[in-house]
């Protein structure tokens, strides 16, 4: 019988000491649901462990073959570039080493369930949902692809659950910001709104979009703002994790290159098509702090 490859997870690393222990957590919680698969997990940047001491970490236990995970929600640069020149460079650490790059989360009917849930656990259980606006908040990239991914969840999320509307915003690095999306929602006509994070764990960026939630609100009484949630080490997340595994060990990865930015000749992107794949440079292999003014780099 064929030993399966063994299961790695890339996460993107984060400075809240809570959403990096809640990534090992899980983690963890995948190797106690596959008792006979190896599994492994670390950063690209920001948290221990780098991800280079989680392949050093399998091929410690015999491990020749894996499958990498990345553990984030939207394919832009880090998904694109960043991980698979981090893992090209442990390939070449690693000598006899293969391995199979499987494709980001979302937007996944499985973690609309658990945003609706989210939703849920924040508005008042009298209101009905048809007078509540939902303000989706994701990471933000200068990606337009992975920006428009947010889109996509949002109105997917919209779709047959009979809320008013679902609007978009972003945390950093594209518009519109928090405030700004708030500001639509009540343009819009909502007197309703719960900002919803579209992030899995817990961390600095999640913790800002509540900051920034609460700040606008306490200047708008006249407007009824709830902060949900963050999707969290749910078991629909675990689920999702092993299928998108799956798919990598078969060979069934369906990515979609129609709006890449490093193919396709956007406007106001026209620089980056055909930019090659570009290693995130990690001068000790730690936690480490880092501007993010490079191109980003891109695999497919």
């Amino acid at each position: 019988m064929t030993t399966p490859p063994a299961l790695l997870i890339a996460g993107h690393g984060t400075r809240d000491d809570a959403g990096a222990e809640a990534f090992r957590a899980f983690v963890r919680e995948l190797g106690r649901r596959h008792p006979g698969l190896p599994v492994a997990g670390g950063f690209i940047e920001l948290s221990p462990p780098p991800l280079g001491e989680a392949v050093a970490e399998l091929v410690e236990r015999g491990v020749r073959r894996f499958a990498a995970v990345p553990l984030m929600l939207v394919s832009a640069g880090h998904a694109k570039g960043d991980i698979p020149a981090a893992l090209a460079r442990e390939k070449e650490r690693h000598p006899g080493v293969t391995y199979t790059y499987g494709r980001p989360l979302g937007p996944h009917p499985a973690l609309l369930r658990v945003l609706e849930r989210r939703l849920a656990e924040a508005v008042d259980p009298s209101w009905d949902p048809s007078e509540v606006t939902v303000l989706l908040v994701g990471r933000g990239s200068t990606d337009p692809d992975a920006n428009a991914e947010v889109f996509k969840a949002a109105r997917l999320l919209w779709e047959g659950r009979g809320y008013a509307a679902v609007e978009t915003a972003f945390v950093s690095l594209a518009a519109p910001d928090v405030p700004s999306g708030l500001e639509r929602c009540v343009r819009l006509g909502a007197r309703r709104i719960v900002v919803l994070p579209y992030f899995l764990f817990t961390g600095v960026l999640p913790d800002r979009v509540r900051r920034q939630t609460v700040r606008w609100a306490a200047a708008r009484p006249e407007t009824e703002v709830r902060s949900a949630d963050v999707i969290g080490p749910e078991p629909e997340l675990l689920d999702l994790v092993t299928e998108r595994y799956e798919e990598a060990v078969q060979g069934d990865l369906r990515m979609n290159c129609d709006s890449c930015v490093y193919r396709i000749a956007l406007p106001g992107f026209e620089d980056k098509v055909g930019l090659p794949q570009q290693p995130h440079f990690h001068p000790d292999d730690d936690g480490h702090h880092h501007g993010h003014g490079h191109a980003p780099s891109h695999a497919h």
